[in-house]
């Protein structure tokens, strides 16, 4: 007799929250005279930047744009090379390559899939100009090393902090930590603004080069010469219209109020999974480093066995899983593009053949909680008697 699933309808690896007071937010500005470009924006921007301890905050469309925005910021250009994490969704390279860089890949630790420090000094030539470091699953990389590194070899420094709203690294909060941090506001992630992107910097030179990209180029945006009663402007570099809109930024605002809180959820959920796993056969948790707060914007383990047939039992328990990353450097466009390959990253292409995400988002209850992980010790249990 068959045993019957841990749940009965299926639980997503992450989802969004939004209330009422959200909502209220976003009606208040779009009953305004500004839908973008306008107050909201910078309120948001000032938020944020106090946030993630910086002292600016550039908003844009979506977290590739925010990456997209940084490669802009510091100049890369064709000829240049820029160390990358494998271990990624393919934006954080992609945007070297809209830039016409080279994107080179360096491996990752195997116990927390961050980039490896000692790989990345292996990788530098005299055309590198950047490091991408990849804060995976919200756990903030080693920026104490990586800053030796690139002081050394005269690098700025990008976090792709996607992961990592709310972790801190030796007391620093995500977004303080490199020379750009860049963040994602999509709905699975640790605030939303349905979509969205924020960069945070100390430098007021990069982001004035970010916000001018982001606006086409062009120096002043339709509210600023609403507000010199002038029609006149130039563009000055080739730019994109990257801008975030006034009601999306009024759902950010609104949504930053609860960002502790959400984070705190996400850390307890994380808690009871390590507790479980930990004394469970066939599934490893990543480790966490010392002096670090994780942010847990996926909750990723290895697994002993066949991953796709735990994947796919899984999900006929309900359970919403999910996979971070297939590592960029085997995509098809990287293969035939740069010559990338197996064997290009060891570590991350037998992690890779492991992993699978777990679902955490702060509106998951107890029982769900719970029901993860009696699906775990079922499939688990299941492939550990079945033939290998």
């Amino acid at each position: 007799m068959n045993q019957a699933p841990a749940r009965t309808t299926m639980l997503p690896y992450g989802h969004q929250s939004i209330d009422d007071d959200d909502i209220a937010a976003v009606v208040e500005v779009l009953r305004s005279d500004w839908l973008t470009t306008g107050p909201t924006v910078a309120a948001f921007e000032r938020a944020f930047a106090e946030v993630a301890g910086a002292a600016e905050a550039v908003a844009v469309s979506n977290g590739t744009a925010a990456l997209h925005t940084a490669m802009f910021a510091l100049g890369i250009s064709p000829g240049d090379e820029v160390i990358v994490s494998p271990m990624t969704f393919a934006a954080s390279a992609n945007c070297v390559v809209y830039q016409g860089g080279t994107p080179v890949f360096a491996d990752v630790d195997p116990a927390t899939l961050l980039i490896d420090p000692a790989r990345v000094e292996e990788k530098i030539t005299p055309r590198t100009k950047a490091i991408v470091a990849v804060d995976y699953a919200g756990q903030p990389c080693d920026y104490d090393a990586l800053r030796t590194i690139a002081e050394k070899h005269d690098l700025a420094i990008v976090a792709d902090a996607a992961h990592a709203l709310g972790a801190t690294y030796k007391d620093r909060p995500a977004g303080s930590l490199a020379d750009l941090s860049t963040f994602s506001l999509h709905p699975v992630k640790h605030i939303t603004t349905g979509e969205g992107g924020v960069i945070t910097t100390d430098d007021p030179e990069l982001a004035r080069r970010m916000r001018t990209f982001r606006n086409h180029g062009i120096t002043t945006d339709h509210r600023q010469r609403e507000e010199q009663g002038s029609w006149f402007y130039e563009m000055v570099e080739l730019g994109y219209n990257y801008r975030l809109t006034d009601f999306q930024c009024a759902l950010g605002l609104s949504q930053l109020r609860k960002l502790r809180g959400w984070v705190e959820r996400r850390r307890a959920i994380a808690k009871r999974y390590d507790e479980a796993f930990g004394a469970m056969r066939g599934v490893h948790p990543l480790r966490t480093n010392d002096r670090v707060e994780h942010a847990y914007h996926i909750y990723s383990v290895l697994v002993d066995g066949d991953r796709a047939a735990i994947f796919k039992a899984l999900r006929e328990e309900g359970i919403g899983c999910n996979v971070h990353y297939i590592p960029v450097h085997l995509h098809p466009f990287y293969k035939q593009r740069f010559g990338t390959g197996p064997g290009l990253c060891p570590v991350a292409e037998t992690v890779y053949e492991r992993l699978i995400t777990l679902p955490v988002f702060p509106a998951m209850t107890d029982a769900d909680v719970e029901s993860v992980v009696a699906a775990c010790a079922n499939v688990l249990a299941a492939s550990d008697r079945s033939p290998h």
